[in-house]
């Protein structure tokens, strides 16, 4: 007998109910949420659902709704399912898999909705398949015919043809299962905001305004004034805009609330001039800037009061943000890592939320004239150069949202395209005043390279390279080394572990004549650490570069690259980036907690993978990188004592990389240095008994080691998971 539990509309977020039965609904803000909650104690267990909603009007084209199970005892299950529309039905098959609690249901695109029924009613798997066919073929992602004809089909498709039916989303959808509109649910609406009883004194939010959209300026200035932190005053400068609407709706609120303060510009003098006639107005101790079109969330400000409350010698604060569409749908979250200098010179990651100590910001100039589209960029980079690491804070929760229109930069850099040769002057400013010879130059994802020079005369660099036979291997990696690096001043020293093949030992011979290759031999047994510290003791370099055999260089100016930054006092390790032969990635950096230890990010994507907001493709400091090439200065590595012996094959690099960074060193990626990994290729896999409980005492001695340290890599960032890199959580970690 099907079970169909009576359902009774729950609003959650941002939805009104208009009528006394519950079933209209009106939306009032950009994240629409009901829940649909069986009745008494009734409730559907696992199976195939049929679930429908009629409607009393027929919604605006273009509107979503998005179903999720919620299950009792365990929570979500991550399997969201469009409610598609026909008419005035919404209708959709749900698989569950436990006893259902409720539904929630996400809504995009709609103002309101008028229920008159809502059914759930239990189906067989083969009605379920053929109706997920059936609207996978209305869709156009699905060809009737070629559906394995018959019912037998239908059943043997369910598991994958019901993958299918949740991915198919229409234009407008919120986005796939396990998505950002999943966390928002799950994780950010879970979490408790900061202490409301903070108080560190006066907020100062300077917001420019010129010509916005009168809908969205409204927002930004309400999005101020719901703050939950009431120790605020906003500082609105109207660049002479000249619009009546404009003015009207600032002066509305304005005479709401005695914390807007305005001034009218007579004359349009652009962003950094209206910033700095702002920047004059505050009187906080805190500056916190915002666009006149984008919006706070409630507890932005709070959370900035929070940040100064625990730690009183912060002088700068920036947050996680996303992108919010016109119709208030919230996307693209960028959870960014803690301090990372070198990414700012590749973009302007710490864009929004910014905060500034208003000591810091006016010391510093206030905003650069002629940086106007890049001034956000500049202003950070001019206060950060002024600044300990232990003065600056990132907050990983989304304080800002961004709204994407098609003038903005959100909605795409073509639509404010002077902003990028404002950055390329940022950055080069930046450069020169802190002394370091650099060429910026736009990447093809109009990002920014950084290209540092190399001193005169150039160091010399010891390449150790780890062998035993496989000649094969080693005559590419030692070639392509010889002949493809425009960086002269080298020598390779391949460390002999016992090989016996005949043909290697002729090999070694051979690199015997040649003037920039050593050989030196190790007759114990496999201790990659050992290996490594036995080279650098006996090499002339004054930089290091720990490379694997089983390498082959791609692009010539790779070691040069890594030279640059392992010149710089403050750095430590430089690592590269590796593709396996197929043109996959093998190693974009290393993030430690993943796999419980560390793991590569980004691996086995394409060739050319953009990564999170671009970070696939940009220098950035990172904690942690392969050993498989490697480079450091000499006087680092022996400062910390080189690689620890007791990690004879894994792990090695990674402790190595954590008491580099415990000496106060960071570490830098770069993926401007390119060569191909035929990883493992000489030494295998841990496939053998041995290997396997060898691996597991070296995993045991790395957390034994490091602890909790591995858990929080400051590259990171706490709302991202550590099973999936880059994959947002479904459970907050914070």
């Amino acid at each position: 007998m099907p079970i169909t539990p009576d359902l009774v509309i729950h609003p959650v977020c941002d939805i009104d109910v208009c009528n006394d039965v519950g079933t209209e609904l009106m939306v009032v803000g950009g994240q629409p949420l009901f829940d649909l909650r069986p009745q008494g104690e009734v409730s559907a267990g696992g199976g195939w659902y049929l679930l429908s909603l009629t409607l009393r009007d027929v919604v605006r084209s273009g509107g979503c709704f998005v179903v999720s199970p919620v299950y009792s005892g365990i929570g979500g299950s991550g399997e969201e399912v469009e409610l598609r529309q026909s008419g005035l039905r919404l209708e959709c098959v749900v698989r569950l898999s436990h006893r259902l609690e409720y539904f929630r249901v996400a809504l995009a695109n709609c103002d309101s909705l008028n229920i008159s029924e809502i059914r759930l009613r239990q189906i067989g798997k083969t009605a379920a398949a053929m109706k997920m066919v059936g609207d996978l073929s209305v869709a156009g992602l699905m060809n009737w015919s070629s559906f394995s004809a018959g019912l037998g089909g239908a059943r043997r498709f369910g598991d994958e043809l019901y993958r299918r039916y949740m991915g198919c989303r229409s234009a407008t959808a919120l986005p796939a299962p396990d998505s950002y509109q999943h966390w928002i649910r799950s994780v950010e609406r879970r979490r408790g905001p900061a202490d409301r009883q903070i108080e560190v004194g006066l907020i100062s939010v300077l917001m420019p305004v010129y010509r916005p959209d009168v809908r969205w300026l409204r927002r930004a200035i309400e999005s101020v004034m719901r703050q939950s932190y009431q120790n605020w005053e906003l500082c609105i400068v109207d660049d002479f805009s000249n619009v009546p609407e404009v003015r009207a709706v600032i002066e509305e609120l304005c005479s709401i609330d005695a914390r807007i303060k305005v001034l009218f510009r007579n004359s349009n003098g652009h962003i950094s001039v209206a910033s700095n006639d702002a920047l004059a107005m505050a009187s906080g101790r805190f500056v916190a800037l915002l666009d006149h079109d984008d919006e706070l969330s409630l507890d932005a400000l709070l959370e900035i009061a929070a940040a100064v409350n625990s730690n009183p010698m912060l002088r700068y604060i920036y947050s996680d943000e996303d992108k919010i569409d016109e119709s208030g749908r919230r996307y693209d979250p960028y959870f960014k890592p803690d301090w990372n200098q070198e990414l700012l010179l590749s973009q302007n990651y710490c864009c929004h939320l910014s905060a500034f100590d208003s000591t810091l910001i006016r010391d510093a100039g206030g905003f650069g004239i002629g940086f106007e589209g890049s001034q956000d960029h500049d202003l950070i980079l001019r206060c950060t150069e002024r600044l300990q690491a232990r003065e600056i804070w990132h907050i990983p929760k989304i304080l800002y949202h961004w709204r994407s229109t098609p003038e903005s930069t959100a909605g795409g850099i073509d639509a404010k395209r002077y902003a990028l040769d404002a950055g390329i002057r940022a950055i080069s400013a930046h450069l020169l005043r802190t002394g370091q010879d650099a060429e910026v130059t736009l990447t093809a994802d109009h990002y920014y390279r950084v290209s540092r020079k190399v001193p005169l005369p150039s160091p010399r660099v010891s390449l150790i390279m780890p062998t035993r036979d496989r000649v094969d291997l080693l005559r590419v990696a030692v070639s392509s080394i010889l002949e493809k690096t425009d960086y002269d001043n080298f020598e390779i020293i391949v460390v002999n572990n016992q090989s016996r093949d005949p043909e290697t030992l002729d090999y070694f011979e051979q690199l015997r004549r040649e003037s920039r290759v050593m050989v030196l031999d190790y007759d114990s047994e496999f201790n990659y650490s050992r290996m490594n510290n036995f080279a650098a003791e006996q090499s002339s370099g004054e930089i290091l570069c720990l490379i694997n055999n089983d390498v082959e260089v791609i692009n010539p100016e790779w070691l040069r690259e890594m030279v640059s930054h392992a010149v710089r006092p403050i750095n430590g390790v430089v690592g590269a980036l590796l593709y396996y032969p197929d043109d996959t990635i093998q190693h974009a950096g290393v993030i430690t907690g993943i796999g419980g230890v560390a793991g590569h990010v980004y691996h086995k994507q394409k060739r050319g993978h953009h990564g999170q907001n671009g970070r696939a493709r940009l220098a950035q400091n990172m904690r942690v990188v392969t050993a498989a090439c490697l480079v450091v200065r000499k006087s680092v590595f022996n400062q910390v004592g080189g690689l620890d012996p007791e990690l004879r094959v894994a792990f090695n690099d990674v402790d190595f990389c954590l008491r580099v960074d415990q000496a106060g060193y960071r570490g830098v990626w770069t993926p401007f240095a390119e060569l191909y990994h035929y990883e493992s290729a000489s030494r295998g896999y841990e496939d053998t008994p041995e290997k396997k409980r060898r691996f597991e005492s070296e995993v045991d001695f790395m957390k034994a080691r490091w602890g909790k340290l591995l858990d929080h890599d400051i590259t990171y960032n706490p709302n991202l998971s550590l099973d999936q890199p880059f994959e947002i959580v479904s459970h907050s970690r914070t």
